[in-house]
């Protein structure tokens, strides 16, 4: 899968390949986004400036979803991390799982639930390398030998994101130290991807409150 941009190997890393199914496609879709980022600062075309991604390289990479992201980042400079993770995340999701799909690495099935609501089911088509993907992160959160820096990353950015059976709580506790090794590798799209989803837990858990105090008035 090296031939994969990193938010395409993101995207396979968060899918559960027994179901078929993204378990969460809110967050797969801020992970995409963040991956994407984070591919441009490796490849050296973008660069952090005061809090502020910008775009330092010259060319296109070859890679649509990353293409179209250099040229946001070109158009509004003034975002923050942040800003740029949340903007834009369910389009980038959208257009790379048709990019996947059309290089026939997944199978994009839809069906409604309901009969009335679309939903997108991928079907990696090799889980083997998709499993091995998941082992190579794993091994990289619980060695401590150097790891490349897209592998850092990718592990960084699922902690990040909370991907649980791919990077369970506890193992990402017993390892904080090592992540925080690996995130430095990453730049700053991790950071702010986490901030992301914290914030995202806690609307959630502010909804879910206010539903429950709703219902018992």
């Amino acid at each position: 899968m090296t031939e994969l941009s990193l938010p395409a190997r993101a995207y396979l890393l968060a899918c559960d390949t027994a179901r078929n199914r993204l378990p969460d496609r809110e967050r797969v879709a801020l992970l995409v986004r963040a991956a994407a980022l984070t591919d441009l600062v490796l490849r050296g075309q973008v660069a952090d400036d005061g809090g502020r991604p910008a775009v330092t390289g010259a060319g296109g990479t070859g890679h649509l979803v990353l293409d179209d992201l250099l040229a946001e980042l070109t158009a509004e400079p003034h975002r923050k991390w942040r800003a740029w993770v949340r903007r834009g995340a369910r389009g980038t999701l959208h257009s790379l799982e048709a990019q996947l799909d059309a290089a026939g690495v997944i199978t994009l099935r839809t069906s409604r639930v309901l009969g009335l609501f679309p939903r997108r089911r991928p079907e990696v088509r090799e889980p083997a390398s998709a499993a091995a993907l998941r082992d190579e992160v794993r091994a990289a959160l619980r060695g401590d030998a150097p790891v490349s820096a897209d592998i850092a990353a990718l592990t960084s950015l699922a902690a990040a994101v909370e991907l649980g059976d791919v990077l369970p709580r506890a193992e990402r506790r017993r390892h904080r130290d090592r992540l925080a090794r690996l995130e430095e590798q990453a730049g700053a799209a991790v950071p702010a991807l986490r901030k992301v989803i914290r914030e995202l837990r806690a609307a959630r858990t502010a909804a879910i409150s206010a539903a429950s105090g709703g219902g018992g008035g």
